[in-house]
């Protein structure tokens, strides 16, 4: 099994908006709605344009240029910089631009982000304070910011708490500030089971919270799945969304007490959360004895390839506690593809799945996932050529 790359964070998943950020929404004149369309498209060219130089004041400039023109704070977010943000990603994952160069183009949008939100106008004050904050240990921080300032641009007092909140410290910044409703992102699947925590404890102290970001599935499987109130595709739906939920009268009315989800009466989860260092550490045991390359791996190899088990079994835990194989035969098609853009065939995985397996051999639902895996690995179209 040859180390395979993972993203900027050490984590599987390139910083990025989500998906249906990038698309242009319709607007209200046709002949309006099309300027909007063509400064959008317009800008965004110039923003890509200045990030792949390095340029900072030209991408300043090109987004403060688009507000001067007419350009809505809402649009340049969501038109301008979330698509941008999205095309940055798939060119980490295509293997065309590296890890630093995908977290300077972060770093820069967040930057102008802060320096234009500092001089926009907020919208129409409204009745509704939103705590956003991304779950204990999601880092990926920029598609919340862009909904902190979506929100503000629609008149909502916004708390925005950055990345990585721990739930304990979430709370008890909710009971000195009394917001009325708390946004909730995360953009790994991983991070579900601290969502869930999170979001139970909210709900507890009798706030409604909406769940947003990759983690929690293209249709919002997994936000409803744990309990959320609601779930929204992108700062759009979001915000449309709290200010439904806002207006739906007692707040009291949003908690209700989520029962441990059933299938996890098996610990199988939980064994293979706390047995992962010994999981990985067997594995890469088990590739060393099995594969010739491996043995002669550096220590800077082993590492990484240490580091890619650990990301399966992560993955792995995560399926079993949603208990949805699909997520965990996602995950593994998203990291051959990974793989193949950087020359590697996707089947250097199927060694360490089959090795996961025989140490699973007394987890039934595990052997199940990890079986799907293997086949969602084997069903791919072979490589012509890479190395192992």
């Amino acid at each position: 099994m040859t180390a395979a790359p993972t993203a900027p964070d050490g984590s599987p998943g390139p910083d990025g908006a989500p998906a249906r950020d990038g698309a242009t929404a319709p607007e209200a004149g046709g002949a309006a709605s099309a300027d909007a369309a063509r400064a959008c498209r317009d800008t965004r060219d110039q923003l890509w344009a200045a990030l792949a130089g390095r340029d900072e004041q030209a991408a300043a400039r090109a987004v403060f240029d688009a507000l001067d023109g007419g350009v809505t704070t809402e649009q340049v977010l969501l038109d301008v910089i979330a698509p941008v943000q999205a095309r940055v990603g798939e060119e980490w994952a295509a293997g065309r631009i590296g890890v630093a160069q995908e977290h300077a183009v972060t770093a820069i949008h967040e930057r102008v982000i802060a320096a234009f939100a500092l001089r926009a106008a907020p919208g129409t004050p409204c009745a509704g304070r939103v705590a956003v904050a991304c779950v204990d240990g999601e880092w990926h921080a920029l598609p919340a910011r862009i909904l902190a300032e979506v929100l503000r641009a629609r008149g909502f007092t916004v708390d925005f708490l950055g990345a990585q909140v721990p739930t304990p410290h979430l709370i008890a910044h909710l009971h000195q500030t009394g917001p009325d409703i708390v946004a909730l992102s995360s953009s790994l699947p991983t991070r579900l089971p601290a969502a869930h925590a999170a979001i139970s404890a909210v709900q507890a102290i009798g706030l409604p919270v909406i769940a947003g970001g990759a983690a929690f599935g293209t249709d919002g499987r997994y936000a409803r799945l744990l309990g959320a109130d609601g779930w929204a595709a992108d700062a759009r739906d979001a915000a449309e969304v709290i200010g439904q939920t806002l207006s739906g009268g007692d707040r009291t009315a949003f908690h209700q007490p989520i029962d441990d989800l059933p299938h996890l009466a098996d610990q199988e989860y939980t064994l293979i959360s706390r047995g992962r260092p010994d999981l990985v550490r067997t594995t890469l045991t088990g590739l060393a004895e099995r594969l010739p390359a491996v043995r002669a791996y550096t220590d800077r190899q082993r590492e990484r390839t240490s580091e890619d088990l650990a990301h399966i079994v992560d993955f792995l835990a995560v399926s079993l506690y949603t208990d949805d194989r699909a997520l965990f035969g996602g995950f593994l098609g998203w990291t051959g593809d990974i793989l193949e853009a950087r020359g590697v065939p996707a089947d250097v995985l199927l060694p360490g799945l089959e090795l996961l397996s025989d140490e699973l051999k007394d987890f039934p639902r595990a052997l199940r996932h990890l079986a799907h895996g293997r086949a969602t690995v084997a069903a791919r179209p072979k490589a012509a050529s890479g190395q192992v």
